[in-house]
C-alpha cells in the first residue's frame, strides 16, 4: 500500500476541545477518587497524556502492549498481551484508555481479562469509534469521536509505524496498483 494522500478529518483543535471535554467529564464522575489509567501501546499514548492533563481526580499510569494482529494488516483474532501491568489494579477505579475501536475482539479480550484482576471499578475511553467494523459487542463508556470507517492515521495512529507524531487525524488516500488514488 503506497499513501498517496492524508487529508484532515480532525483538526488538532478540534481533538484538544474534545479531550478537554473528556477530562471534566470523567473527573466529575470519579471527583477525589484515584482513577489508574491503563494506556494501551502504541497508538493511545498521546491521547493519554493529554486527557491525564485534564483529569483532576488523582491520576496513576500503567502501560499494556496488546495484540491481534499477525503480520497483515487486518486482525487475526487471536489476541495476546505482549506487555501486561506492572502494578496490581486491585481494588483501584480502572480506566482503559485506547486510540481506535473497530471489530472490538482485542478490546473485549483485554477487558474480560481485566475483569479477572478485581479492580474495583472498570471503564473505557476512546478517542476514536468506527462502531460499523464492531464484529464482538464493546461497551465504551467514553468516546471522543465516532467516525466512519476509513484508514486512518495521526495523533498516535500509525501506519507501518509511520504519521503517529500528526498533530491531526487524517484519513489515508492511498493509491492503487495502476498510481490511482483511490480511499
Amino acid at each position: 500500500m503506497k499513501i498517496k494522500q492524508i487529508n484532515v478529518h480532525l483538526s488538532e483543535e478540534k481533538i484538544e476541545a474534545r479531550i478537554k471535554e473528556l477530562g471534566a467529564q470523567i473527573s466529575a464522575e470519579y471527583g477525589d477518587e484515584p482513577v489508574c489509567l491503563i494506556c494501551i501501546l502504541k497508538g493511545s499514548v498521546f491521547f493519554t497524556c493529554e486527557l491525564a492533563k485534564r483529569i483532576t481526580s488523582p491520576v496513576e499510569i500503567e502501560f499494556m502492549s496488546v495484540s491481534s494482529y499477525g503480520a497483515g494488516t487486518s486482525s487475526s483474532g487471536v489476541v495476546k498481551i505482549v506487555q501486561d501491568l506492572s502494578t496490581s489494579i486491585e481494588g483501584k477505579n480502572v480506566l482503559v484508555i485506547e486510540d481506535i475501536i473497530d471489530s472490538g475482539r482485542t478490546l473485549n479480550y483485554l477487558l474480560q481479562n481485566l475483569k479477572t484482576r478485581n479492580p474495583k471499578s472498570l471503564k473505557l475511553c476512546t478517542l476514536l469509534d468506527k462502531p460499523e467494523r464492531r464484529v464482538v459487542e464493546v461497551a465504551v463508556d467514553y468516546v471522543g469521536f465516532v467516525i466512519p470507517d476509513e484508514f486512518v492515521v495521526g495523533y498516535g495512529l500509525d501506519y507501518d509505524q509511520k504519521y503517529r507524531n500528526l498533530p491531526y487525524i487524517g484519513f489515508v488516500e492511498i493509491e492503487d496498483e495502476e498510481g490511482e488514488a483511490s480511499e
